[in-house]
Formats: structure tokens, sequence, C-alpha cells
């Protein structure tokens, strides 16, 4: 079932189509949920669990992904002036994940309900049993009506460990529970047609799949106290439609935010969904950086992939170079001559019989079509 809305930008209306939400990730950016110096706002935390809570009553499976250990820290922790960035982010987290899950519990529990805290990091994602046994450990946390609340474990998570933000790994989670939207509560209005800096700048309100041309309003800038911005939310927003997740850029700040969204308000931006696919290859689409070993295809062999017609899978045939040193079932990315990612995939053998197969036709695919994920 689905209901239409229309959306009135006041140059055009648009007629799109919203699914009743059933389950959905909520990501709450640190600046929502805390004071300029840094503390936690709980008038904020205590709006957003009722919103929640109300959520809940309603049926509606809630994960929460919540940033703010390290501003629940700061008032309790003296730090030693040579104590470098790294350490002083994993002491301030360690000690305010505890407050932090504290509030977030006693306000539950005034509207009947639990929470668990779940601390992951890139490697829970790398490994296929770690995985799923977190998938495991989510689902079954939601059947029991628990709400998880679910951060980054800052006191282990340093350099190549750490997820670019809390948008990544709410967007990790999203593909991983197949939720029906991702919701990205910030202290921005949405996605913006220009520079946010600039007069006259709008908020635009739906981006459509493979819609282009939408970077004018889209910066690097961070913001002020979280690793993230606008930059990466747009680009986990765009990965999350690609695989058939709707993701809503919100002004979390606002009044009643959450149903106000859900109840077809057009509000903040919107990214609507491409088609579903299939739960093995959202865990490969968000498997960069995993990369065992790369395929280098011609063009020929590029321009079947991407085509739009018909399904592919990777064949040596098209295959003109293999680097790295990977196994049957490890992640391998494909690459065009030019050097540009293509693709993402499982490996069907090893490096030692890819480079063996390289160019020659009647061979078995190097990656299947149903553990392939198009990039680009």
């Amino acid at each position: 079932m689905s209901d239409e809305i229309s959306l009135d930008t006041g140059h055009w209306t648009l007629d799109i189509e919203i699914m009743k939400y059933k389950r959905i990730v909520i990501k709450v950016g640190t600046n929502v949920i805390t004071q300029e110096n840094g503390f936690l706002n709980e008038p904020v935390l205590t709006e957003l669990v009722r919103q929640i809570a109300h959520l809940k009553k309603g049926g509606m499976e809630v994960v929460l992904v919540s940033s703010g250990a390290m501003g629940a820290g700061r008032p309790l922790v003296r730090l030693r002036e040579k104590c470098n960035r790294v350490l002083e982010r994993q002491i301030l987290a360690s000690v305010g994940q505890t407050r932090l899950m504290n509030t977030y519990d006693r306000l539950l529990q005034k509207h009947g309900f639990l929470c668990a805290q779940v601390l992951a990091t890139k490697e829970d994602f790398r490994d296929r049993r770690h995985y799923l046994n977190m998938k495991s450990c989510l689902e079954g946390l939601l059947q029991d009506e628990i709400l998880p609340i679910v951060n980054e474990n800052d006191v282990i998570s340093v350099s190549e460990l750490m997820f670019t933000d809390n948008d990544e790994l709410a967007g990790l989670l999203s593909a991983m529970l197949s939720v029906d939207a991702l919701i990205i509560l910030s202290t921005v209005d949405g996605v913006m047609d220009r520079d946010p800096k600039e007069k006259g700048a709008k908020v635009i309100p739906v981006v459509e799949p493979k819609q282009k041309n939408i970077h004018a309003g889209i910066t690097s800038e961070k913001s002020l106290f979280g690793r993230g911005g606008m930059l990466t939310k747009y680009r986990i927003a765009e990965r999350m439609s690609k695989i058939g997740i709707t993701t809503h850029i919100v002004n979390g700040t606002l009044k009643n935010i959450l149903p106000d969204i859900l109840s077809k308000k057009p509000i903040g931006t919107v990214f609507l969904p491409a088609k579903k696919v299939s739960g093995m290859k959202k865990w490969i689409a968000h498997a960069e950086g995993q990369e065992k070993g790369v395929a280098i295809v011609n063009k020929c062999a590029e321009e079947v992939l991407i085509a739009k017609d018909k399904a592919a899978s990777l064949l040596p045939v098209g295959i003109i170079k293999v680097t790295g040193d990977f196994e049957k079932g490890d992640i391998i990315r494909v690459e065009n001559e030019k050097g540009e990612r293509v693709a993402l995939g499982v490996a069907q053998y090893n490096s030692r019989k890819a480079k063996e197969f390289i160019g020659k036709s009647g061979k078995k695919p190097l990656i299947h079509y149903d553990y392939l994920f198009i990039i680009n």
C-alpha cells in the first residue's frame, strides 16, 4: 500500500508515492542533541524520545543511531593538557557513552520501553559472520519491541577502523536490516539548490533515482562537533536510493519532526528509492575499502555490465588485468580502463585462476550477477 502526496515547490508540482513505513533507522547528529558548549541538550533528547515512543506505540520498528557520547562526557572529565586528540576522543566517549545511554534509558522508561546499547566498528561489517551475528541481534531486539541505540565504538575505533561518521553507520544498518526508510536528523533543512550561504537558496524537496545536477548546494563543510557534513549525507542517501531505501534529510530541531515526516508533510529533502535489491547485494554495496583485489575490464565488458536492459555477470573474456591476492568469497573491485570504479562483487574463484582465465571465453564468471553491485 502507498499514498500519493503532492509537493509544491513554488515552481512546479510533483506527485510521488511514499510507502507506509514499517521499519526505519533514525540517525541523530551530535549538533542536534548537544548545546553550543558541547554538553547534552536534555530537553531535545526528551522530545526525540517522546516522538520515537509515539512511533513504536503505533507498531513501527525503530533503530536509533545516536551520536553524543563525547558531548555527554565533556562536563564530567578534566583532560590533561598534553592529551592527544585520539586519546581525548576515547576518554570522553568511554565516559560519556554510559551517561548518554542512562539518559535514553530513563526517558524511554517513562513511555514503557526498554533500550539496548549496540556499539559497532567497521570491522563488524567487513566480516560476513560478524555482520550476520549483529543482524540477528538487532532483529531479536526489534521483535521484542526494544529500541536498539547504536553508536560507533569510539574506544577502539581509530584511524582505518573508524566510520566516516554516524551517517555511514546508519546507512550500513539500513542496508543490513532492509528498512523502508533512513531518516537523518541534522541541523540543516535539507539539500539546497545552491550554496546555503547564497541569498535565495532553497531546499530541494525531492531527489529521484539517478537524478543529476543537484551538487550545487552540497559543500564539504563539517559540522561543529561531529565529523560529518552534507557531502557525506548526500553520498549515503544516493547509495540508499540505489538499493531501494528511501532517505529523508531533515532539520531535527523542528518540533514534531518525525510524525510530520511520516504523515507525508513536505519537509526537508527526500531521496526516492530505486528498485529493491537482495540482502547480499546490500552488503556488497557497502563493502568499499574491503576489496582484496581489482579486475580491470575493457570498454565492451563495462558497457555490458552497466546496461539497464539486462543483468550480466563479469566474464573473464572481458577482463584485461587482475591485481591483488584474493580467494573465493572475497570482495573485489571492478574498474574500467581509465581506473574508474564500475562495480563491487564477490569473487567466485581465487586470483590465481582469475589471472589464468584473463581474456578467455567459455569460462565461469569471476563475479556472478547475484553477487555484483554496480557503482556507476
